[in-house]
């Protein structure tokens, strides 16, 4: 008799949980909880424009359109905004707008963004929507002062951002990224790269870059003469190395990330002796070098020689060099 009245008050309270449930599901229908509406950001162009693949901070990869601007030449970001209303809903509002944000992301202080560009288009005055509705906008020949960047510390990202406002809810808000590259000129001045370095008495190597500029598609060409060996060199090998550097003061972070590496000498040299280099940049994972974007991060490139003798010992020599973007 126990066991009979135990599960017919499980089974009641079953029931019971089970229209609170529902009950709390109807209650979020009567009061108009949920999103009203679906909104879609589309560029113009879209399906032809180039696209750029993406990671971020969780390793999710996304597609980008991409828009080029050069010397005197800015692109244009047009498109539209499909907001498809919900059946039976209505939107009451106090205006519609979309903007154009550039923005410096600093992932230490991810609740403080600095935005260096913010323009901004009225597409509806006050009013109610009733129905599912297609918003053009277009920001002409617009200057992107600064190209994207998706880095360890810090993301520099424009994005378009869809915005109904509203006077008794929360605001619905939409954002859609875009990837931004630079072109820029030729540098005037592209000095080569010539120094020596070296123990005393031990070592004395001479090495020898042709550029100190390169865009990210060239090839850099040297040589590393040795003018003094006295110890076992087992071998030697050029990197390309990263440094990215955020904010300052007490929040200034380092992070430096190996690009590449090969091996350029196997054995050990001879007093005299000759190793060519010859790297192509294409291929890599590289952006041009960022000095100081509104004081907020910097990006800069190294060209890191380093040499390993019989115990292991390494013996290196970074030089920085300056990377561009070129027409291509």
């Amino acid at each position: 008799m126990l066991r009979s009245l135990v599960g017919s008050e499980m089974c009641i309270r079953d029931r019971y949980q089970r229209r609170v449930r529902g009950g709390s599901s109807s209650a979020m229908s009567i009061f108009g909880f949920g999103s009203p509406c679906t909104i879609d950001i589309e560029f113009k162009d879209q399906e032809a424009r180039k696209k750029i693949q993406v990671t971020n901070e969780k390793n999710a990869t996304t597609s980008l359109c991409l828009f080029c601007d050069g010397p005197g030449e800015c692109e244009t970001v047009a498109g539209s905004i499909a907001l498809n209303l919900a059946k039976g809903k209505k939107i009451e509002h106090v205006g519609i707008r979309v903007e154009l944000i550039g923005q410096i992301e600093l992932f230490y202080d991810r609740g403080n963004h600095f935005e260096f560009t913010s323009l901004m288009r009225e597409l509806a005055p006050p009013g109610i929507l009733k129905e599912s509705e297609v918003f053009p906008f277009e920001f002409p020949n617009q200057e992107k002062l600064h190209e994207s960047y998706n880095g360890i510390n810090v993301r520099l990202r424009y994005f378009v951002k869809f915005t109904i406002a509203r006077q008794y809810s929360s605001n619905i808000v939409k954002e859609q990224d875009f990837w931004v590259q630079k072109i820029t000129q030729e540098p005037d001045m592209n000095n080569s790269i010539k120094m020596e370095v070296g123990i005393e008495d031990c070592l004395h190597i001479e090495f020898e870059y042709n550029k100190t500029k390169y865009h990210l598609k060239d090839v850099v060409v040297g040589k590393i003469y040795f003018l003094l060996v006295r110890i076992k060199i087992k071998h030697m090998e050029l990197a390309i190395i990263r440094r990215e550097s955020t904010g300052s003061g007490p929040n200034l972070y380092n992070e430096s990330e190996t690009i590449t590496k090969f091996e350029i000498m196997d054995g050990a040299p001879v007093r005299g002796e000759s190793i060519p280099i010859r790297l192509f940049l294409n291929g890599f994972d590289l952006s041009p070098t960022y000095k100081a974007v509104h004081n907020k991060f910097s990006v800069k490139y190294y060209l890191n020689l380093v040499l390993v003798d019989e115990e292991d010992r390494r013996y290196f020599k970074q030089q920085e060099v300056h990377l561009w973007r070129k027409s291509q």
